[in-house]
């Protein structure tokens, strides 16, 4: 998969929120263009969403739903590679 990462920041809701990472990608090839990944620490647990959609306040399933499976791996690293180059800091 050919993505490009723009910007990758950690969250959490609140003091006692589930934590989660959201990546701002892009993502090349045919259908390839801005999205927004939420991923939560357990496996399975990816939403990606197109920028540009959102931004036209399309929330809608299957209008601006994506194939969290399909992105998850390469998020994942990119959040690995991440804290890695945090903890060298």
């Amino acid at each position: 998969m050919n993505l490009t990462i723009i910007d990758l920041a950690h969250h959490r809701n609140g003091i006692g929120g589930a934590p989660f990472a959201v990546i701002l990608f892009e993502e090349a090839g045919e259908e390839g263009s801005r999205k927004v990944a939420i991923l939560f620490e357990p496996a399975g647990h990816c939403a990606v969403l197109d920028v540009d959609k959102l931004a036209q306040g399309d929330i809608a399933f299957g209008s601006n739903s994506w194939r969290g499976d399909r992105f998850e791996p390469s998020l994942r690293k990119a959040i690995r590679i991440s804290s890695t180059l945090s903890e060298r800091s």
